[in-house]
C-alpha cells in the first residue's frame, strides 16, 4: 500500500480546538503541531490510532463515518461484524437480540468476522517462510506503524490475510448466487480500519463496500431494543466460529495458534518501544509477536462505547459455550469455497512507506541533524508543549526543517535578565540562546 495516497480518517474540527497540546502530547508518532491556536495533524506521521480524540477534552478530533443509508445501493446487504461489537451490550442483551436488530434495521445476511480465523484454519493456509520474529498484520495501526517508523520490519509483519477479509472473501463467493454484487459492510472499532479502508488500492477497499462505525451501529441497535419489547433473535449467516476464534480479538488472542516462543504487547506506546528494542537487537529468540495499538486490543478501540474490561470478560464468558473445533457442516460449507481463497489467502508483501526525515539529501540532513543538536544545547528540555511542538527535539527538528523557529520557546523568552534568577532555582542554568549561532536558529 506504499504507492497509494494514504487516506486519514482523523479530522481536527478547528472551531472547536483551543490548542490545549493534550492531542499533542499523546500522539505516539509526534504527528501534531498546534499553529495559530489550533491543532495540526502531520499526514506522513499519522497512524490513524485515536489516542488524539481519546483524550481531547473538547471533543475537537473527529473520525470519518459513511452513511447508513448506503444499504439502500444494494438487495443483498451483507454485515461483518467483528466479535467486539456484541460485547458492546450488557448481558441483559443477548447477543440473538442484537443480530435480531441488526436484520430489522437493514441487514440480509451477517457473518461473524472472527470466523475468517476457522476458515484459514481449515483451508491450511500457511504463512511461508516469513522473516522471524513474524508480526501480526492484524492491527492497522501497527501495520503503518511499521512501513513508517520501523522499515526494517516490513518484512517481518505477516501476510495471512486478517479474519476480516477471510469473512468478507467467503461471503461474497457464498452469496454469488444470491446476487452478483452484493454489498459487503464492515463494522469497525477503530479509525485506522477506516483510513485502511478508504485508501485507494488497498484489500480492504477492494473487498468492502462499505464501513460503519461501531458508536453508530450500537446507537442503532439499541434505539431499535429499545423501542421493540419483543425482538425476534437473529443468527449468523454461518453459524458461530470456535472458542479460539472468538478472542482472537483480544490481548493474547493470536497467540494460541502459533508455536515456539511469543509476545503479546498491547497500547501504542508500549508497541512503540518493543519495536525500538526488535530493531536494535538482532535476536529475540521469539517466533511471534501480537502487537495491539489500543489498550486490551480491539475492545479498547476508540469508537467502542463499554468498558473494554467488561467487553472482554463478556467474550471470555462467552466462549466457554463454543466448540473447540467446527462442525463437520459448517467445515463443508467452508471446503465448498475453497476455490475462492485458491490464489490469494495472502496479502502482497508489504512495503515500506517513506516519511519525513531531516531532509531527503544525506548530506545535507547530516548538517540539519548537526543542528538539531547545537540547537538542543540552548532549549531547556522540559518538554512543556507551549512552543506547539510535542518535545523539545521535536521543536528542534522543527528548527531545522525550516518549519518553525527558536523564537517559539516560551522559556527562553522568560529567561531575561528580571526572570533569570527565579527561572534558575526551577530549571536550573542553561546555555543562553544567544550562545547558539544564527545559523543554528534557522
Amino acid at each position: 500500500m506504499s504507492d497509494q495516497i494514504f487516506h486519514h480518517a482523523i479530522r481536527v474540527i478547528t472551531s472547536s480546538c483551543k490548542g490545549c497540546t493534550h492531542c499533542m502530547k499523546r500522539c505516539p508518532t509526534q504527528a501534531i503541531r498546534i499553529h495559530h491556536g489550533k491543532a495540526e495533524i502531520s499526514g506522513e506521521l499519522c497512524i490513524d490510532c485515536g489516542q488524539c480524540m481519546a483524550v481531547c477534552p473538547n471533543d475537537a478530533i473527529k473520525v470519518e463515518q459513511d452513511p447508513f443509508d448506503q444499504l439502500e445501493d444494494y438487495l443483498v446487504r451483507v454485515a461483518i461484524i467483528p466479535a467486539v461489537f456484541l460485547a458492546q451490550f450488557p448481558d441483559t442483551i443477548t447477543f440473538g437480540e442484537v443480530l435480531g436488530a441488526l436484520y430489522a434495521i437493514g441487514f440480509t445476511h451477517i457473518y461473524l468476522a472472527e470466523t475468517g480465523v476457522d476458515i484459514l484454519d481449515v483451508l491450511e493456509a500457511e504463512e511461508g517462510t516469513p522473516e522471524l520474529p513474524l508480526i501480526s498484520n492484524f492491527c492497522p495501526a501497527v501495520q503503518r506503524l511499521t512501513q513508517i517508523r520501523f522499515p526494517l520490519l516490513v518484512d517481518n509483519l505477516s501476510r495471512l490475510r486478517p479474519p476480516a477479509q477471510v469473512a468478507a472473501i467467503f461471503a461474497r463467493s457464498e452469496l454469488a448466487e444470491l446476487s452478483a454484487n452484493p454489498g459487503i459492510f464492515y463494522f469497525t472499532p477503530c479509525a485506522a480500519k477506516i483510513a485502511q479502508f478508504k485508501t485507494e488500492g488497498s484489500e480492504e477497499n477492494r473487498l468492502f463496500d462499505g464501513i460503519i462505525n461501531i458508536d453508530t451501529a450500537y446507537n442503532l441497535v439499541s434505539t431499535y431494543l429499545a423501542k421493540h419489547d419483543q425482538v425476534q433473535e437473529g443468527s449468523f449467516t454461518f453459524a458461530m466460529c470456535t472458542k479460539q476464534a472468538l478472542l482472537w480479538s483480544l490481548v493474547k488472542g493470536q497467540i494460541p495458534s502459533h508455536d515456539g516462543r511469543t509476545l503479546a504487547v498491547d497500547e501504542m506506546h508500549n508497541v512503540i518501544e518493543f519495536l525500538e528494542i526488535l530493531e536494535e537487537e538482532e535476536q529475540t529468540n521469539l517466533q511471534f509477536l501480537e502487537l495491539e495499538a489500543c489498550a486490551e486490543g480491539c475492545v479498547g478501540g476508540i469508537l467502542t462505547v463499554r468498558n473494554r474490561f467488561l467487553a472482554s470478560e463478556r467474550l471470555k464468558h462467552y466462549s466457554q459455550q463454543l466448540p473447540e473445533v467446527l462442525d463437520e457442516p459448517f467445515v463443508n460449507r467452508i471446503r465448498s469455497q475453497a476455490e475462492a481463497f485458491r490464489e490469494n489467502p495472502m496479502l502482497p508483501p508489504f512495503k515500506a512507506t517513506t516519511a519525513m526525515g531531516l531532509d531527503a539529501d544525506r548530506s545535507r540532513a547530516l548538517y540539519k541533524l548537526q543542528k538539531v543538536t547545537d540547537i538542543l544545547k540552548v532549549l531547556p528540555g522540559i518538554d512543556c508543549g507551549l512552543c506547539g511542538s510535542p518535545t523539545c527535539k521535536s521543536l528542534a527538528e522543527d528548527i531545522a526543517r525550516n518549519q518553525a523557529s527558536l523564537k517559539q520557546c516560551v522559556v527562553l523568552k522568560l529567561r531575561n535578565a528580571q526572570t533569570a534568577p527565579s527561572l534558575s532555582r526551577i530549571w536550573g542554568d542553561k546555555a543562553r540562546a544567544e550562545d547558539v549561532s544564527k545559523d543554528d536558529r534557522g
